[in-house]
């Protein structure tokens, strides 16, 4: 089971995340929990989904992208957003975009290969909660958060580069 953490605070979690399903009965042994659906079931099951869980959240992997989702973003509590390794900084844009472009204000994961030495960083693209690789120490993480005072560019979390904010 992952680790969590959310808003710098260790959390248990309290959504499930869907891999992939198929079948008529798919959703039955979940109900009534809340579900983080793969982009491709979200899209194509979101009302049968609804009536079976408290409530639905989407992730995506780092080759897809926002367009079909935009028009839904105010209705979703939680975008979760894989990286299937390390080095795949795809979602780090796609959280940016969703915080600075599309206004989304609810809770943006990231979740698959998640290490210590990327949270600093995922925090300033606009990631708020952090599904960790099992293989993680959950306090030397929370600890990550600390590692910068400052950052000198623009961020999701801080749009005001350092020049700026030094008067």
């Amino acid at each position: 089971m992952a680790i969590l953490i959310n808003n710098k605070e260790r959390i248990p979690d309290h959504w499930t995340l869907i891999q992939s399903a198929s079948g008529p009965d798919v959703f039955s042994p979940l109900k009534g929990r809340n579900a983080l659906l793969p982009l491709g079931l979200f899209l194509s099951d979101e009302e049968e989904a609804a009536s079976q869980f408290s409530a639905i959240g989407v992730w995506l992997d780092s080759h897809q992208n926002l367009d079909k989702l935009e028009d839904r973003l105010s209705s979703l509590p939680i975008i979760a957003l894989n990286f299937p390794v390390f080095n795949d900084g795809r979602p780090y844009s796609l959280a940016r975009r969703l915080r600075r472009d599309l206004g989304y204000i609810g809770e943006i994961r990231a979740i698959g290969d998640v290490l210590r030495d990327q949270l600093c960083f995922l925090e300033r693209c606009g990631f708020d909660s952090f599904a960790l690789r099992s293989d993680q120490d959950p306090d030397a993480c929370l600890k990550a958060f600390s590692d910068f005072s400052t950052s000198y560019t623009a961020t999701a979390v801080n749009e005001m580069p350092l020049f700026r904010r030094r008067g």
